[in-house]
């Protein structure tokens, strides 16, 4: 498979890039700085420079052609105000929603976030970024040609990946180690059959494989 993977330099990316590289698919990363590029290719991914905040529709629908999944995983980061999370969180994820389905790429995992909602209330900067992934969302929902799914993980942490979680529509809080995020994304864009779900995700006592074949179909 040829996967393009939105927000390529992001910590779940990185991870992802690297996974799906060893087993022999073929990994892009959207990434909007050049001197990322190498860091990428070290992990055996394709960079391709572009920055989601400026680009078209057809600028990246042209980045897409030919892939068959692609994965929203762009984030403004917890330094960021509150006009990022709309320009990234919430439009960048909306234009790559948008451009995979002028391209042709149905399979589309979207990395969201627990609590997420359009109509979560408050005006502190982690209320609108709950707000912007809320609103990506129900907008990726929308959307008739695209098979997609949406993950939201837990509090993420970088403990080592223990390949076991919970991923069920309603988990609870809890956290969840980025490598264990990205175990789970690959498994998501290899089994359209998750497709229409809203996923949460957290530790748990299910091997990843396990955990996806579980909802798979539901």
């Amino acid at each position: 498979m040829r996967i393009v993977i939105a927000g390529g330099h992001g910590q779940i990316a990185l991870r992802l890039e690297r996974l799906l590289a060893a087993r022999g698919d073929e990994a892009a990363g959207i990434i909007r700085k050049p001197e990322q590029a190498d860091e990428l290719r070290q992990l055996g991914a394709e960079p391709i420079v572009l920055d989601l905040e400026s680009a078209s529709v057809e600028d990246v629908a042209e980045r897409l052609a030919g892939a068959d999944a692609a994965v929203f995983a762009a984030g403004a980061g917890p330094g960021s105000g509150a006009e990022r999370k709309e320009t990234v969180d919430k439009a960048a994820a909306i234009l790559f929603a948008d451009a995979a389905v002028r391209a042709g790429v149905r399979r589309f995992v979207i990395v969201s976030s627990m609590g997420a909602d359009p109509a979560h209330e408050g005006d502190e900067v982690f209320d609108v970024y709950l707000r912007a992934k809320g609103e990506a969302d129900a907008y990726v929902r929308g959307l008739d040609a695209l098979d997609w799914t949406i993950l939201r993980p837990g509090q993420l942490t970088d403990d080592a990946g223990t390949g076991l979680v919970r991923l069920e529509a309603r988990t609870g809080r809890g956290p969840v180690p980025r490598d264990d995020v990205a175990a789970v994304l690959a498994e998501l864009v290899d089994t359209p059959a998750t497709a229409g779900l809203t996923l949460e995700l957290i530790s748990g006592p299910a091997p990843v494989s396990v955990a996806v074949k579980s909802v798979a179909g539901n």
